[in-house]
């Protein structure tokens, strides 16, 4: 009978579809006029209501209709039950073929409605034109793929997105397998527009085994700098001032720490929000718990297949089995016998997954057949005093036993893996001794197929992963086996191997490979713990943390870095002595320590060791590198003699067996060195030839922290030397070549060295961006030095611009840091600043003991450098004092032009004539003031627009005036 022309409109009307027009996907062709349903250009035979379904989803593709809305449709003016509605859409989708071989057509929106998500055309006179199709949002990139089977919790993931805003910390509580982790990323997928992909944060705290590592696993999932073994304080001051959203996934084994921190991160980050997972509530004030409960399951004892496809239960039950191969709609007499497994599955949606999974293979009846001679599998009893993980240890038992032997075998071996692991990885350890790799694949594939293992991402290299309850039964299975500590060998030989190729070559460590070892830290590490356990094998671990103290470098793991190579150092046998093993882990170790501003001692014993190894061993690179560690650690100890002394050791070593990169090397290390020891133009001849011999050599063979370092002395050696202009643009160059990576370290250093350059040529608000961006680079990567010298920096030019009293109170609290972080490279700066600030306040005797003091320990510790400027400064505040001592000041000035002219510091000299000048002027002596300040004016040839030279000028025309 054919369709009346009032509802035939309608439906087309409703559709969008116009008469004449042809609606194409997959391969189906619906006719719109004609009412037609083709397949392959042959008609499909469908029942008429079904077919104005049909019509009605397919003119919105990718929208979400309702029931009420199609019901309207196609039964206007008449009440129709919802049952009705979902009887002929299980029938459209049964015509469709809709879900086998993985094709979608009909998707139902739990609580929403119906959308048509397979890609639509439209054809007829106007051509063909594809409508608009849903597309998967784009996922944050340290995020879980959202999960497709996300069924009877939208209602639950809007109420916890709207909580989560309000609450700040909100717990999602549950027995393992009820989704809670499904739930969280689908919370957090929701947020994205709210906090934004970048201010999301997934961590997951599963993959730990002792709960101390829970601040470490946190500060990497946020790429938190950090330099100690406390993690902490590190992710308080990353965290401080951000507005994100942070995810703790696991919590329950790790509870007891876990849960202080999420009360400390909540009071010290007052624009963070977390959201965390766990078995239990983590019990600390603020925290807003939800209770995630089970999927509800049909209530009836006999229910129709209508009845039973409206509780989320057994949609998930059916989304599943079809997912294994079962394509059969669900009949009205089977219904109940789902509904039964889902009650008696309380709702668990791991346990539905894992039970529907094996549809495909045995049936409905035939899984219900095996789940009742399960005997101890009845999971209802996880609602009394049995404790959950019994509970979960019987589904998967269960489910355990359903597994073919090879797939019994290798899920117990992969339970060795933390976190991700990837296919080869599992070839190498779950594989047999004859090599043979498929059937690891295969097992592996089923696995997947089984919910057994999960994919975390959809992009980019395969990794997988065992969810953690998964995970521990396969491993309470594998130590049973008695294969256990056989699979941690080959677990641990695995990724020294993996790592050994792989290797991080050179000694840049700036970051440029994290991304590609990253994945790898969580088996990283328990491959180190199991090798240096009781039960482990000590040759392989020093051997592991040979390699792996390199990646903990790249990835800035510093703390680890170090720990692990006192862990092997400490078992090296006597035959690794004096070998290239040796060499290795002393030389990350001082690397590591210089990072973490480590033990003095220590750290010189470590640069020691290794350049003796180094040397006995004949490895002109590695000494060098050593020599630039050694130069380093002595620059921030104040010891520039001795830094210069090992530049010069480097120098002579590259210039014998060096490359292109380690000459290169040497010219940094030589001008950063006479630069700090005061020789400006040797200072600036070096680092200029060593960035023109640079040209010539590929960027990724540089560590980027020294030639941050040489562009810093480069900028800061022309500025002294008299070229304020050029100066000024090295040191900008600098700052933007430094931000170009991600390395928090070397950028602090380009932000910290360039910035006294603005404020030596009197460029105060160009110097306050950097200084500003420098503290706040300090702060979110604790770099508590750097953050000291950012404020000594702000406290300077909070004095040059008046606000005197605030600027005296910073450069004092950030001298004490100073001290007492021995970074002397920059106290005596420090100290001539606030002695000026003092001056200024009115506190002439202070201000006079303050520069007194400082030239006393620059004449006694050799800094050059810093003397010319400490010099004229004292001159300056004895000038100021109510009494001045004119010949003290003369000669204090005097001695300060004297010490710049022999450093090649003309910018310096300078700046002690302009007082000088003034105090002769004052005092008859004007032809020897404008004879002293025209001769030094005079050799300048830029920057004439600069403070100094501006005030120099002024004074010239007084002079020759007079």
């Amino acid at each position: 009978m054919g369709l009346p022309a009032a509802r035939s409109a309608a439906i087309t009307n409703g559709g969008e579809l116009e008469p004449g027009e042809a609606l194409s996907f997959g391969s189906f062709c619906l006719i719109g006029a004609e009412r037609v349903l083709l397949r392959d250009d042959k008609p499909v035979a469908i029942g008429g209501r079904a077919l104005d379904v049909l019509i009605a989803l397919t003119g919105r593709p990718g929208e979400v209709v309702s029931g009420r809305e199609l019901i309207d449709l196609v039964w206007p003016g008449v009440f129709v039950e919802e049952a009705n509605l979902r009887v002929h859409i299980a029938a459209l989708r049964k015509v469709l073929g809709d879900g086998k071989d993985g094709v979608r057509y009909i998707v139902n929106v739990p609580g929403r409605g119906y959308t048509f998500v397979a890609p639509v055309r439209r054809s007829g006179a106007g051509g063909t034109a594809p409508i608009a199709a849903p597309a998967g949002p784009a996922r944050a990139p340290n995020f879980p793929t959202p999960s497709q089977l996300l069924v009877g919790r939208s209602e639950t993931v809007a109420t916890l997105s709207s909580l989560l805003l309000s609450r700040r910390l909100v717990s999602v509580v549950g027995p393992g397998g009820i989704g809670k982790t499904t739930v969280a990323v689908a919370v957090a997928n929701a947020l994205r527009q709210e906090f934004g992909d970048d201010a999301i944060c997934f961590v997951d705290l599963g993959s730990l085994t002792n709960p101390a590592d829970v601040p470490s696993a946190v500060a990497s999932a946020l790429g938190c700098f950090v330099q100690g073994p406390d993690h902490e304080p590190y992710i308080r001051a990353f965290l401080a001032d951000k507005r994100i959203l942070v995810v703790l996934d696991n919590c329950e084994h790790v509870i007891e720490t876990a849960a202080p921190l999420c009360a400390r991160l909540l009071h010290a980050a007052p624009s963070v929000h977390l959201l965390a997972t766990s078995r239990e509530a983590l019990r600390v004030e603020g925290e807003y718990v939800h209770l995630l409960l089970p999927l509800d399951s049909p209530p009836d004892e006999t229910p129709s297949a209508v009845q039973a496809l409206a509780s989320p239960a057994v949609q998930l039950f059916m989304e599943r089995a079809a997912s294994s191969g079962h394509h059969a709609r669900l009949s009205d007499a089977e219904a109940p016998i789902v509904a039964k497994i889902c009650r008696r599955l309380d709702g668990i949606a791991l346990a539905i997954e894992l039970v529907a999974s094996r549809v495909g293979t045995h049936g409905i009846q035939g899984t219900a057949d095996l789940l009742d001679s399960g005997g101890g599998l009845f999971l209802q009893g996880w609602r009394s005093a049995l404790p959950r993980h019994q509970t979960l240890q019987a589904m998967l038992d269960w489910s355990f036993r359903l597994l073919s032997a090879d797939e019994q075998r290798i899920l117990c071996r992969l339970s060795v893996f933390v976190g991700q692991f990837t296919l080869a990885a599992a070839h190498a350890v779950a594989g047999d001794a004859d090599g043979k790799t498929q059937t690891v694949t295969s097992a592996i594939a089923s696995l997947v197929d089984k919910s057994l293992i999960w994919i975390p991402s959809a992009g980019g290299p395969a990794y997988y992963r065992l969810q953690d309850t998964t995970r521990a039964y396969a491993a309470a299975k594998l130590a049973e086996s008695g294969e256990a500590e056989a699979t941690a060998r080959r677990h641990a030989c695995y990724f020294t191997a993996f790592l050994k190729a792989t290797a991080i070559e050179g000694s840049a460590f700036d970051g440029r490979n994290a991304a590609t070892y990253t994945p790898h830290m969580a088996n990283v590490r328990k491959a180190l713990a199991w090798s240096f356990s009781s039960s482990g094998d000590r040759s392989i671990g020093v051997e592991l943390a040979a390699h792996a103290a390199r990646l903990f470098l790249e990835v800035s793991l510093f703390g680890e870095c170090q720990q692990w190579c006192w862990r092997a150092l400490s078992a090296l046998q006597q035959a690794d002595r004096g070998t290239r093993r040796e060499l290795d882990l002393q030389e990350t170790l001082a690397m590591s320590s210089m990072c973490t501003w480590g033990d003095s001692k220590e750290i010189r014993a470590a640069i020691e060791r290794g350049l003796e190894l180094s040397g006995n061993l004949r490895d002109g690179r590695r000494q060098l590198y050593l020599l630039g560690d050694l130069n380093v650690f002595l620059t921030r100890l104040g010891d520039f003699s001795g830094a210069l002394a090992a530049a010069k050791r480097g120098a002579a070593i590259a210039e014998d067996s060096g490359g292109a990169a380690e000459k290169v090397l040497a010219e940094w290390m030589l001008g950063a060195s006479h630069h700090f020891a005061g020789d400006q133009a040797a200072a600036q001849r070096h680092c200029e030839f060593g960035f023109e011999l640079a040209s010539d050599v590929a960027p990724v063979q540089f560590n980027l922290f020294f030639e941050t370092r040489a562009r810093c002395a480069l900028a800061r050696s022309l500025w002294l030397r008299g070229f304020p202009d050029r100066a000024c643009n090295a040191a900008r160059q600098t700052i933007n070549e430094a931000a170009k990576y991600n390395h928090h370290f070397s950028y602090c250093v380009a932000l910290t060295y360039s910035a006294p350059v603005f404020l030596w040529s009197g460029d105060f608000k160009e110097a306050a961006e950097p200084i500003e961006r420098a503290i706040a680079q300090a702060i979110k990567y604790s770099l508590v030095p750097f953050r000291a010298l950012g404020h000594a920096l702000k406290g300077e030019l909070m004095v040059a611009n008046g606000e005197v009293s605030s600027g005296v109170g910073i450069l004092r609290a950030a001298l004490e840091v100073m001290q007492a972080e021995q970074f002397v490279v920059v106290i005596l700066a420090t100290s001539r600043a606030l002695a000026e600030g003092l001056a200024l306040s009115g506190r002439p005797q202070e201000a006079l003991a303050t520069i007194d003091e400082a030239v006393a320990r620059a004449e006694q510790v050799g800094g050059i450098l810093w003397l010319p400027d400490l010099l004229r400064a004292r001159g300056e505040i004895l000038l100021a004092q109510p009494r001045p001592d004119l010949p003290a000041a003369e000669c204090a000035l005097l001695r300060s032009i004297d010490c710049a002219r022999k450093q090649s510091a003309l910018s310096w000299q300078l700046r002690a004539a302009i007082p000088l000048a003034r105090m002769w002027k004052e005092h008859d002596r004007g032809r020897d003031a404008r004879s002293m300040l025209e001769d030094i004016h005079q050799r300048f040839t830029e920057g004439f627009e600069t403070q100094d030279l501006i005030a120099a000028r002024r004074l010239l025309d007084e002079l020759n005036s007079a």
